[in-house]
């Protein structure tokens, strides 16, 4: 079970790098008008966070490993799709399929990994191998999109996903137990619209930034349609659900509350931070696309070595201990970024900063995981997890609009190695500090002993009787 949800979870994470560097080969093969080449990045990322909520909860009631096993077979099917696509709309529509597959089964995959392993030592290791594979799927993704698109053909960038996804269907099928499914309760269908709008509206608002000033009608009228109906939301999870996509009272954790604003900040510098630090390889410093892929791989090495002192700490500390260490030391590596140089150099001015702050995103995944679920009832264990991975893809997108525009700005018209240089450097060095205000969050909310697991808080009231009982 514990390979067929890593194996998942490593394919969503490449797909979430694997297209960038194979942009410029797409826009050519399909005649990509530019302005409209982005979709192939924003589209993803728009339906796999617009349905997060919705996919996580949807296990919880109708059976994680069914959710699991159909998620895997569409995103599957997409990815085919979209390595046939022969026309730009027949890319963005496979890549937005992708989006909502993933979306069902990732919430489901790390549901199951808290509900078969008890909290504790044996909860971290599995959470450890979990965010490991995260992590290397989103670093190696740029090593396999620059590899694929140099040396093969950019379709393989999506036909990579098939071997990998009947890979974690057969590990499914022997793997994950079939479960049961809450047929008691109906699903809050209109809970479930107003946040996969709400989000889906957000994350729109912010990503065509690109496009469209902040301050712009477009922009300000998309954020404010967003809000309103995610307050909508709040209002309907609070007062008229029976079967809440989000039971409020869960945000009143202290573990669940901070693990979510901890990810959504670490998510808004690490992604903002990634896309700088590409994009200085290959404009400033003028590298291919396979040899920034490569270029990638300390990252990756970093991560899984961080993950591996992560477990190691769990197993007889707090997750607060490696998230404040984690945040300090990404922060750290991201500050050593910011002193990139136009005349550098992979050796001066990449290696070091890498290994630094991978080193400290690898000391964060399992532990905020591990805290995002603490004391969560096993029949919210999916509801958890698609707050969580809400979290983080919102974070993301976020950042990565944001400190966007702010080097775009910084930059101007100097579109000069130097110019951009300076662009870049602003970006990282912002989100270097998101990652300091993360570590400070984790040392003044987290408590300094983990929770005893839930008994009942949650749960039903017949079932709660039946736990007194």
């Amino acid at each position: 079970m514990l390979a067929a949800v890593a194996i998942a979870q490593f394919m969503f994470a490449l797909d979430m790098a694997v297209v960038n560097v194979a942009l410029p080969a797409i826009r050519t093969a399909l005649d990509f008008a530019p302005a409209d080449l982005a979709w192939v990045v924003h589209i993803y990322a728009l339906t796999f966070g617009g349905f997060l909520l919705l996919g996580g909860r949807a296990g919880d009631l109708f059976g994680r490993r069914r959710l699991f096993v159909a998620g895997l077979v569409v995103f599957g099917l997409a990815s085919l799709a979209g390595g046939l696509a022969q026309a730009p709309w027949e890319l963005v529509t496979a890549r937005a399929v992708q989006g909502a597959a993933a979306a069902a089964a990732a919430p489901a995959a790390l549901a199951m990994l808290t509900t078969t392993f008890a909290e504790g030592p044996a909860r971290v290791r599995a959470l450890g191998i979990w965010g490991g594979v995260n992590a290397a799927g989103g670093a190696l993704g740029v090593l396999a999109g620059g590899v694929l698109t140099e040396y093969a053909n950019w379709r393989w960038v999506m036909l990579i996903n098939i071997p990998i996804v009947l890979a974690a269907l057969a590990l499914a099928a022997v793997g994950v137990p079939a479960g049961g499914r809450d047929s008691r309760r109906r699903p809050d269908v209109l809970g479930a619209v107003l946040a996969t709008g709400g989000t889906g509206l957000l994350v729109l608002g912010v990503v065509r930034t690109d496009r469209y000033a902040w301050t712009s009608a477009t922009t300000l009228g998309t954020l404010a349609a967003a809000f309103v109906l995610l307050a909508a939301f709040v209002l309907v999870e609070a007062r008229f659900a029976k079967a809440p996509l989000v039971r409020l009272g869960l945000l009143r954790s202290r573990w669940v509350a901070g693990a979510n604003a901890f990810v959504f900040l670490v998510a808004a510098g690490q992604f903002a931070a990634f896309y700088f630090v590409s994009l200085y390889m290959q404009q400033v410093l003028h590298m291919g696309a396979a040899e920034t892929g490569l270029a990638f791989l300390p990252f990756s090495f970093g991560v899984i070595a961080g993950t591996i002192v992560a477990t190691r700490l769990g197993a007889t500390r707090s997750p607060r201990t490696s998230l404040i260490a984690g945040g300090a030391l990404g922060a750290a590596g991201m500050a050593w970024f910011a002193a990139m140089s136009p005349t550098g150099g992979f050796l001066t001015d990449v290696l070091g900063p890498s290994i630094l702050a991978s080193l400290g995103i690898g000391l964060c995944l399992a532990p905020v995981a591990a805290a995002a679920t603490t004391g969560v009832p096993p029949h919210e264990a999916g509801m958890a997890s698609g707050v969580l991975n809400s979290s983080r893809q919102l974070g993301g997108a976020i950042g990565l609009a944001a400190l966007s525009t702010i080097a775009a700005h910084h930059t101007g018209s100097d579109l000069s190695p130097a110019g951009l240089n300076g662009g870049y450097a602003l970006g990282v060095l912002i989100g270097a500090g998101l990652l300091v205000v993360a570590a400070l969050l984790a040392l003044v909310v987290f408590p300094r002993a983990r929770r005893t697991p839930a008994t009942g808080d949650g749960l039903p009231a017949e079932e709660r009787e039946s736990q007194a009982a």
